[in-house]
């Protein structure tokens, strides 16, 4: 998996724009790559530029499997994976309870997306995922024991 960090956004200042995600999907199209991840480490993607960049690349790139590596607000992640999924990605990636993120978000709750709340919505949408749910029940209850406040 490669992942494309700069598909919605620069957290150093540079210059931006869609396009460069889209040349840059060329080049790893060029070297044989098979699995993308755009991903936002910041928190600034939004359906309104998710859903142009993944509708397009994955059209235009149809033996690419395109996913999603979205860093979020808790208000916000549900909103993205919609537009993803609407517009064609069917790979997401997050982490148990969001935990992680990107020391330069400007938001300090920005982290991963939850794992937990992305099989919820996927069950709430009936989409099939490979998780085993007891098994990912343990999973939190362990994270539960490691992460706990002091």
């Amino acid at each position: 998996v490669v992942y494309l960090s700069m598909a919605f956004g620069n957290p150093y200042g540079e210059k931006y724009h869609p396009e460069i995600a889209a040349e840059l999907t060329e080049k790893l199209h060029q070297l044989d790559v098979k699995i993308i991840a755009l991903s936002d480490t910041i928190g600034v993607s939004n359906p309104a530029n998710i859903a142009p960049i993944f509708s397009t690349l994955i059209s235009e790139y149809s033996e690419i499997e395109f996913g999603a590596h979205f860093h979020t607000n808790p208000e916000k992640w549900k909103e993205k994976v919609d537009s993803a999924y609407q517009n064609g990605c069917r790979r997401f990636d997050s982490a148990i309870k969001g935990f992680g993120g990107c020391p330069m978000a400007k938001d300090d709750l920005t982290g991963n997306m939850p794992t937990e709340e992305l099989l919820i919505w996927m069950h709430e949408n009936n989409i099939i995922n490979a998780i085993d749910n007891r098994s990912f029940d343990m999973a939190i209850d362990s994270v539960e024991h490691v992460f706990k406040e002091q």
